[in-house]
């Protein structure tokens, strides 16, 4: 099983859910390039494309011939990369299965929060990533987790993941115009895929929840769709036990 993360996270988000997941999965949980403890080069283009390059690197350094795919947020359009290429047959990994958490399948429906428009920006972007602190950073994730949950703890892990090695959230947010620009080919790997597809949703987030969750229920009716209406953007670190008892009935469900 292949955990991929979210922005501007790591694959720390994964750590609970792992242990509530079956034992006899090998897993594997890489930070994306530029997040985390992955290396985080200056000046670069970074693109979904390359990052599902990547994802298929790792693959063939660790000998993976057959994987199912958990994708949170960013990671969930490399995965829709990655489900086109298995479309086009160019796809060395068989994916026995993709399940897919809060993240803008739809670009059409995505909404950003207020800081990653200002990242987008190529003047205040730059000045945004410089001036960026755990505090500054804990009040920008605050909407995107459920009233209520004390989210005080991951804000630290995130800001921590996000400051190892410099901030350059200014440029790993290129994957907003990167999912605009290739938005006919991510939807329709999608929608048309063969490989079997499940959904855990936080329905409370406003970035990328119950508006993408109602679409994906009308564009993809046969795929499995668990709701968590009490959670955010984050289920992985909100709800990891419910999102761990969603992948275990979805990996049922697909024969993987």
């Amino acid at each position: 099983m292949t955990l991929l993360h979210g922005f501007p996270s790591c694959s720390h988000d994964w750590t609970a859910v792992v242990d509530a997941l079956p034992a006899d999965f090998a897993m594997l949980m890489p930070d994306l390039l530029g997040f985390g403890a992955s290396e985080k080069p200056a000046d670069h283009q970074y693109t979904m494309h390359e990052q599902a390059d990547l994802v298929e690197a790792l693959w063939s350094n660790e000998g993976i011939t057959s994987t199912i795919v958990v994708a949170h947020d960013y990671a969930a359009t490399v995965a829709q990369e990655l489900l086109a290429r298995r479309t086009e047959g160019r796809l060395a990994v068989d994916l026995a299965a993709v399940h897919l958490l809060n993240g803008g399948i739809y670009p059409d429906l995505h909404r950003p929060e207020p800081v990653q428009f200002a990242l987008l920006d190529p003047v205040q972007g730059p000045q945004v990533s410089a001036g960026m602190t755990a505090e500054a950073l804990r009040e920008a994730l605050r909407p995107t987790f459920a009233p209520g949950f004390d989210f005080a703890t991951a804000a630290t892990d995130i800001w921590s993941a996000t400051a190892r090695g410099g901030v350059i959230l200014h440029q790993l947010i290129a994957y907003i115009p990167d999912r605009k620009q290739h938005e006919s080919r991510w939807v329709g790997a999608l929608e048309s895929t063969d490989v079997p597809l499940s959904f855990t949703w936080g329905m409370l987030d406003p970035v990328s929840g119950a508006h993408i969750g109602e679409r994906i229920r009308q564009r993809l009716p046969h795929a499995g769709f668990t709701a968590l209406d009490d959670v955010g953007h984050w289920p992985p670190i909100e709800a990891p036990d419910r999102v761990a008892a969603s992948i275990r009935r979805a990996v049922s469900n697909a024969g993987a």
